[in-house]
């Protein structure tokens, strides 16, 4: 690379962060995180900002106009225009109001009309200088041009450029502020979790000591697991230990809650996932014929099936699949067995039966709403085949709702499979959680709940950047914002 590119390849990023800059310091939110992680930076381009703005002609510009705006009587003409329009408005609304409360709205009208006008005529009359008034990030760029200053402030601020670079990248501002609310999401969840617990009447000494258990027992077992401790004290030990995966110990059992959640959430997140795929891959197909088909025998009896298997609970249909095909046609294990494959097939066909009739539902809706649009119609008169029309145009924009019902129901899932691994007795994180609820054993409860909530904070960050994805409208709004 010659000099003279990479002189104008550092001019291009300087230019760049300094627009950055700039535009943070509009930010109601990121004009104070800018601030805070540059703050030495911050304060060295702030004084010498104040030094070159005492240099420039704003003042003398805005002086010279506000005396020209004086002299042509523009003030009193003003007044005159702005009493007559606010008499009018009071008359449309029927307003009365006393004199002295009319002329002291009328002054503070005209007081900003004049300011703004003002404003207005100096950065004119600076124009027709070829100049325009100093600010904050102007001064920022012209350091931020001279080697020394980047050479001296790149470790002090190190984050704030960190920062600089992600919002100036639409994408990487986007997944960024949707994993922060993630964040904040699961410190409310923590916090209501175990708020919940602190309040609830059982008392997890006596549930796990026994009704024989003394009061010095009791409270020798408060002290080991720190009960007796103020509620902030608990609650902060808690968020602490999820935030750094160490819980400690279970008051049931006394068993690592780590380790113990690391071996029960994958299945269950397995069993969640399997369940997934399965229900995408039969429902949107099933949807798309139905909405190309509507009112023949194909829809009517696909959406009674989805109807139906919208209406039965799990509990009930995993019964009736054990006493079929486990007692009565011996087919499958009536029980979950990691090392055999057949015992998965009935658990995820029980948690995907309603997401399947969810989806394809939902499908069929949006598919119905897409395909008599304009754009689709276009499409068919352009000689498109029906095939290209259909992938290209109509299910893809039609895919936004559908992936917010999948990333939904997959929460739902996670959350409710605690009644399916109860009934094919499968020792995941939901029957874990409902083993510990009556104690109640809060670290365990604690992190089923909270690394659930986590997973599926993530997966509506992943369904949010899908929406990026397929709609070019959401992208085209993550770049403007």
């Amino acid at each position: 690379m010659t000099a003279e590119a990479e002189n104008h390849h550092t001019s291009r990023l300087v230019n760049h962060l300094r627009f950055i800059y700039g535009k943070m310091l509009l930010h109601p939110v990121y004009r104070y995180v800018l601030i805070v992680l540059g703050l030495p930076i911050n304060l060295i381009v702030y004084m010498v900002w104040l030094s070159k703005r005492k240099q420039d002609d704003w003042s003398a510009v805005k002086q010279q106009a506000e005396q020209e705006m004086h002299t042509s009587s523009y003030r009193d003409t003003k007044r005159l225009e702005l009493e007559e329009q606010l008499r009018r408005k009071h008359r449309f609304f029927k307003q009365e109001v006393s004199e002295a409360a009319f002329r002291q709205e009328a002054e503070s009208w005209l007081e900003e009309t004049f300011q703004k006008e003002l404003l207005e005529r100096t950065s004119h009359k600076l124009e027709q200088k070829g100049k325009h008034r100093l600010g904050i990030q102007d001064t920022f760029g012209i350091l931020l041009a001279k080697p020394w200053f980047l050479a001296l402030s790149i470790i002090p601020g190190c984050l704030m450029y960190l920062t600089l670079l992600v919002y100036g990248n639409a994408y990487l501002k986007y997944i960024f502020e949707r994993l922060l609310m993630t964040i904040f999401v699961i410190l409310g969840v923590a916090t209501l979790v175990f708020t919940i617990l602190y309040l609830s009447p059982f008392n997890p000494a006596a549930n796990i000591l026994g009704v024989t258990a003394t009061q010095e027992q009791i409270a020798a077992f408060n002290h080991v697991y720190g009960l007796d401790q103020p509620y902030l004290t608990q609650l902060w030990n808690n968020i602490k230990g999820v935030a750094l995966f160490d819980l400690g110990k279970s008051f049931a059992g006394n068993e690592i809650v780590t380790d113990t959640i690391a071996r029960k959430f994958p299945i269950t997140l397995t069993l969640a996932v399997i369940s997934l795929l399965l229900a995408i891959v039969i429902a949107l197909p099933i949807g798309i014929i139905s909405a190309l088909k509507p009112n023949s025998w194909f829809d009517y009896t696909f959406m009674f099936i989805a109807l139906i298997g919208l209406s039965i609970p799990n509990f009930w249909q995993g019964l009736i699949f054990i006493l079929n095909f486990s007692i009565k046609m011996q087919w499958l294990p009536a029980t979950f067995n990691p090392q055999n494959w057949l015992s998965m097939i009935m658990p995820v066909i029980v948690l995907g039966t309603g997401l399947t009739a969810a989806v394809a539902r939902m499908t069929r809706s949006s598919t119905l709403e897409v395909i008599h649009e304009d754009y689709v119609m276009t499409a068919r008169a352009k000689g498109l085949s029906e095939r290209q029309v259909m992938l290209k145009h109509a299910v893809r924009n039609a895919l936004i709702p559908i992936i917010t019902v999948v990333g939904l129901q997959f929460g739902a899932m996670l959350g409710g499979a605690a009644v399916t691994e109860k009934v094919f007795n499968i020792s995941g994180l939901g029957s874990y959680i409902v083993d510990k609820q009556f104690i109640p054993d809060i670290p365990s409860i604690m992190g089923g709940v909270i690394y659930t909530a986590i997973t599926i904070s993530i997966v509506n960050v992943v369904v949010d950047l899908f929406y990026a994805f397929i709609d070019p409208r959401v992208r085209s709004k993550m770049k403007q914002y």
